[in-house]
This record gives structure tokens, sequence and C-alpha cells, in this order.
């Protein structure tokens, strides 16, 4: 499976830690101490979720190796849709016109992008499809309570696309390698551990320690594991791509695979927990950065409990895009 091409769309409004301070006290040392956050993006009312997708899509779309009209698959990755029937996915089908695709909506928590991944690789696998384009997007705010001193600091909006073939069209284009996920409901306080209750209560995380313990233990697990299943060893690693929620999570997860802090990847300081966009951001605005045979690992860690982990190999980029 290859990525073709991929875009994203970032919010142009950005809220510092000074905001907080006003609101209830925090200040931004305790904030950036805590989480590594500076600032996190927040959309407008003109930002809605469809926005973001389309202008992430028609990102990518300009990238493309074939006709975007000759997709087969849609799939929208979130845990904070704006509707759960007329779903971002739909339409994105109808603003493009990609009319002999499948539909649907996939939903994990922080995980929903590396659920959709291995979907879009099950399709392929099974012969259901052959071009996809996948949509994640998290528009927190829409959820989010900057009145809740727990984690009301912690939230970011944003949106990626991602376009994947079961085949190569270009040298440079990314394979990804392998693709893992698990459900971990019966790890630790699970459910009850980040909740986003509808259609009254907001996203609130009331139980972080317990968090903060599994996704340093299962995105460090599901790395290595993921890396030495494919032959290869952790140092082998070019770049590492953690689910962005906090930074001392990252740190601590490059401790225990023995990574340098060159190798993680990371826009929490400046854009804030992007949801299950998060990782897949990291990867789409770094795009430039890597270079021929490169080995970039995904993964992430979500509420529920969930998690899952993405390895890639960087295509042939010595040579101009065809």
């Amino acid at each position: 499976m290859f990525i073709n091409s991929t875009g994203f769309y970032v919010p142009e409004t950005s809220i510092p830690n000074s905001y907080f301070t006003e609101l209830n006290g925090l200040s931004d040392d305790w904030i950036y101490q805590r989480t590594g956050i500076r600032s996190r993006v927040r959309a407008s009312e003109k930002e809605t979720l469809n926005y973001m997708c389309q202008q992430a899509v028609e990102m990518a779309a300009q990238k493309l190796p074939y006709g975007i009209t000759t997709v087969d698959l849609i799939i929208f990755a979130s845990y904070t849709p704006s509707d759960t029937v007329g779903t971002t996915g739909h339409c994105i089908q109808r603003e493009f016109n990609i009319e002999n695709a499948k539909v649907f909506y996939i939903s994990s928590a922080c995980s929903s992008g590396m659920n959709a991944i291995e979907a879009v690789s099950a399709y392929f696998a099974a012969g259901l499809a052959s071009r996809a384009l996948l949509i994640c997007a998290d528009r927190n705010s829409s959820f989010s309570d900057d009145n809740d001193s727990i984690s009301g600091h912690l939230w970011g909006d944003g949106a990626v696309a991602y376009f994947l073939s079961n085949e190569r069209y270009d040298d440079s284009e990314t394979e990804i390698l392998d693709i893992t996920t698990q459900g971990l409901a019966h790890i630790g306080l699970g459910p009850e551990a980040v909740k986003l209750s509808l259609p009254h209560g907001g996203i609130q995380m009331p139980f972080g320690k317990d968090v903060f313990t599994y996704a340093c233990t299962y995105i460090a697990q599901n790395t290595q594991k993921i890396v030495e299943d494919n032959g290869y060893k952790v140092e082998d690693l070019s770049y590492f791509i953690g689910h962005q929620a906090n930074m001392r999570i990252l740190k601590n997860v490059a401790h225990r695979l023995g990574l340098p802090e060159k190798k993680s990847l990371s826009n929490i300081e400046r854009m804030g927990n992007t949801g299950s966009a998060s990782a897949l951001l990291v990867y789409a605005m770094n795009d430039n950065r890597f270079e021929s045979n490169d080995l970039v690992c995904m993964s992430v860690f979500g509420g529920g409990y969930s998690a899952g982990a993405c390895l890639m190999v960087i295509g042939d980029r010595s040579t101009p895009e065809k």
C-alpha cells in the first residue's frame, strides 16, 4: 500500500497559554511543563469540520497522480463529527464528484486514523478497492470547555487527507510496510478515562494519570513490535511520530526506545492536541523533510482505550517527481 499524496489544514487562530491564565489562573509555565504546549490552533465559525477537510483534500489533490474521481473508497475518521448521518465523508464525495466510491465513517478515539489506514489495507487486500481517500480530522473546540482546568487547555483543531493506493504510481511515494491496531478497553480505567458524552456533555479527561501511564507503555511497545516484526531494529528508525497528546509522553516513549530527541517529530507545542489527526498531521507537515529510504513509524494511543502503529519507508526522492 502506498501514500500517493497528502494534504492538511491548520486553523488560522492560535490561542496562547496566557488565555488560560486570564480564564482560570493556569500559568504559561504550568501548562508548558506538564504538557509541552505553548499554544493551540482553534477553528473559527467559518472553519467547520467539513471546511477544514475540504481544504486538506484540495491540497492533497494537487499532487495526485490520477484523477480524484477514480477513487473508489472514502473513509472519514474522527471522534468529533459534525454529523453522524450526512457525514463529512459523504460531503467530500459530493463536493469532488467521486461517484463510484464506497463511503463510511470510523471512530476509535485518537487512534481513528490508524484504524482507517488498516481498513483501507483490508479493502485493498480483499480486492474491494484500489484507490482510497482517507480524511482524518477533529474539531475539539466544538466540544471542549476552556474552563475545565484539568484538560480544557489541551485541545486543538485540524484536518489531514491521505490518498492511498494498492500500487505505486511514482518512485517517490511512501510505502506502508505494516499497520496494526488494537482495542484496549480492558486495561486501566478504559472508557472512563476520556469521555465525550453527547448531546449535553463535552470532552473530558478526568483520569489523565491513567492515560499517561498506558499511553507511554503501549506507544513504545507497539513501536518496538512493529519495527522488529518487519525485520528492523528501533535504532534503524529515521523518524518516530507519536500521538500528540502530551510532550512528556513523547519524551518518555523516546527514552524507553532509546531514540534521540532529533528523531521524534512533533507539532504539539504550537498546535495542541489535535486528536486523531495529530500523528497523521505531523507526517504530512514534515513530508518535505523526508529523504529516500527513511524509515518512519507512527504510533498512537487513544481514549477508550485504543492504540495503533504504522511503519513506512520513504520512496526514492533523489529524482524529480513525475
